[in-house]
């Protein structure tokens, strides 16, 4: 990223954008909070297409209702009265000493960081009722003009039990992928797979299965890549599986379809291995796969290092105690991962295979 912005780096604008908002009509203060007052903005659903009667007689299970709003709707902008106890982080302000709402941070650093339009918001669909909304509700109310162009909102990645979340301390990292001997540009390949407006069911095995995949298809480029000739002959062809590409993309970032088009574009006769090359170079662009970049037989990260060590520790335990199942089980699984073990007089050696 071109920026790395730290919420608490802001408060000093977040007191500012208030107090316009304030200065507009927008906000009131009730038992030492500022809230915005939603019934002043005009289309306020317009994001979610949600209907706001029947969303003020309904409340989220669990969450307590505050006495202190208008509306059931309405948010706090800046809380001096904190729903937390120990509250650690608070700041001076007009309104008293104490901390900035969930959603103004993100519509007030957008601002300083890209100005008062934007292009593309990205999110979680979970986002859109709640969060997206109240985003755009202030920050068009403090410049007067609509904000985003698009929004992107994608879906769940949820496995057996349902939608992963940190709350329930159920969910993936690209940290725990490594750990576990994964390469991240695989789950990268997985994802690509599928449609960010689809549920995507994740499993160890699904990622295993990504990976082979991948692995496979960098092998593949590769060869084609070591025996490159010709020149840029087939304009027509060429130009038909760039526009599919590109046509992919254009039908709602259609990925997995983008992907088809490469095979397809692989295994054709009709183009010379110069003509791909140059057409997995342009696809690559939009993909981040590293599909033409050669990795060294040796290069293998710290993380990925550690953990062949820690299987062969484990293979070799098991060999001791005769478990000869789970050593052969080992093997295979560090061989699926493009790791072969070799057994010496000196110990196991390992070296990563194609």
């Amino acid at each position: 990223p071109d920026v790395v912005a730290k919420a608490t780096d802001y408060i000093d604008e977040y007191i500012e954008f208030i107090k316009v908002l304030e200065e507009k009509g927008y906000t009131y203060f009730a038992n030492g909070n500022v809230y915005f007052d939603i019934t002043k903005v005009k289309d306020y659903t317009k994001l979610s297409g949600m209907d706001l009667d029947s969303l003020r007689s309904a409340t989220r299970e669990g969450v307590d209702l505050d006495v202190n709003k208008k509306n059931p709707h309405d948010f706090v902008l800046w809380f001096t009265k904190s729903k937390f106890e120990n509250q650690a982080m608070k700041w001076d302000s007009p309104w008293g000493v104490g901390y900035p709402g969930w959603h103004i941070e993100c519509s007030v650093i957008s601002l300083c960081n890209l100005g008062e339009e934007m292009d593309i918001h990205c999110g979680g669909v979970d986002h859109i009722p709640v969060h997206h909304t109240n985003e755009i509700a202030q920050t068009e109310s403090y410049t007067g003009k609509d904000w985003v162009k698009y929004w992107w909102h994608g879906e769940f990645l949820i496995d057996n039990e349902g939608k992963m979340s940190k709350s329930s301390g159920e969910f993936l990292t690209l940290e725990l992928l490594i750990k576990k001997g994964y390469n991240p540009l695989a789950y990268r390949y997985f994802v690509l797979n599928s449609h960010y407006r689809k549920q995507l069911a994740f499993s160890f095995d699904s990622i295993a299965s990504a990976e082979n995949a991948y692995n496979k298809l960098k092998s593949r480029i590769s060869s084609i890549k070591n025996n490159a000739d010709g020149i840029k002959e087939n304009h027509e062809a060429y130009n038909k599986f760039k526009n599919d590409f590109e046509n992919c993309l254009r039908d709602d970032l259609n990925t997995a379809n983008a992907i088809t088009v490469l095979y397809e574009m692989l295994k054709t006769d009709t183009l010379n291995n110069y003509e791909k090359l140059s057409l997995i170079e342009d696809f690559d662009k939009v993909l981040s796969l590293d599909l033409l970049k050669e990795e060294e037989k040796d290069e293998v990260h710290d993380e990925l290092s550690a953990y062949i060590e820690e299987m062969i520790q484990k293979r070799q335990e098991a060999k001791k105690n005769k478990d000869y199942q789970l050593a052969d089980q080992i093997r295979a699984e560090l061989l699926e991962k493009g790791i072969m073990l070799e057994d010496t007089r000196q110990g196991v050696n390992w070296k990563k295979i194609n």
